[in-house]
C-alpha cells in the first residue's frame, strides 16, 4: 500500500472529529511523526542489523569498492591500453555498475517495505495520539503537510505527535 494513500486514509478517518472541533488550523506529516518515534527508529535499526540486510549491504559496499577501483585503474591506464582492452574495461565497469544498481534497488525495496510495516504497526497508536492532540489543542482543521503550500512552523504538530507517541511507548 502506498504510504501517501495510507496517510490520506488515516487523516480521512480523523476528519469527522476535526469538523466538529472549532479552533485553530494545524498541519502534520504523519509519516515523519511515526518514523521519528523511538519505537520506529529501534525497529528500523534492528532491521538494518539483521543478517540478510547486513549481507546485502556488505555486497553493495564490496561492489561499490570494486567499481571505484576499476574506474581508477581505467583512468590511470587508459592511455596505455589498446582499443580492445578499453572496450573490455568499459564493459566490465558497466557490468559492475549494473550489479551495484541491482543490489541498491534491492536494499531500497527492503528498507521501504520495512518502513511501511513499522508505519502500519504504529498507525493505531498514531491515530489515537492524533485524536488526543486535536482535542487538547482544539484543532479545527488539520491538513497533511505535503498538501500545504505554506505553513508557519507554529502550525506544525508533527513533533508533538512523535513526542506523545514516545511518551506512550515509555509508559
Amino acid at each position: 500500500m502506498n504510504a501517501r494513500v495510507w496517510l490520506a486514509g488515516l487523516l480521512m478517518a480523523v476528519l469527522p472529529s476535526i469538523v466538529l472541533a472549532q479552533g485553530r488550523i494545524a498541519v502534520v506529516n504523519l509519516e515523519q511523526a511515526i518514523l521519528q518515534t523511538d519505537a520506529a527508529q529501534q525497529r528500523l535499526q534492528e532491521f538494518e542489523s539483521n543478517e540478510d540486510f547486513a549481507s546485502d549491504k556488505s555486497q553493495f559496499d564490496a561492489l561499490r569498492a570494486e567499481l571505484d577501483q576499476l574506474v581508477k585503474d581505467f583512468q590511470r591506464d587508459q592511455a596505455a591500453m589498446s582499443e580492445e582492452d578499453q572496450v573490455a574495461a568499459r564493459q566490465k565497469m558497466a557490468s559492475k555498475q549494473s550489479d551495484l544498481e541491482y543490489v541498491a534497488k534491492k536494499l531500497q525495496t527492503l528498507q521501504t517495505q520495512n518502513a511501511q510495516r513499522v508505519m502500519q504497526e504504529l498507525a493505531p497508536q498514531a491515530q489515537e495520539v492524533l485524536r488526543q492532540i486535536i482535542e487538547t489543542e482544539q484543532i479545527g482543521l488539520l491538513l497533511q503537510q505535503q498538501a500545504v503550500i505554506h505553513a508557519d512552523l507554529g502550525y506544525n504538530i508533527t513533533a508533538k505527535v512523535s513526542d506523545k507517541m514516545n511518551q506512550l511507548g515509555a509508559e
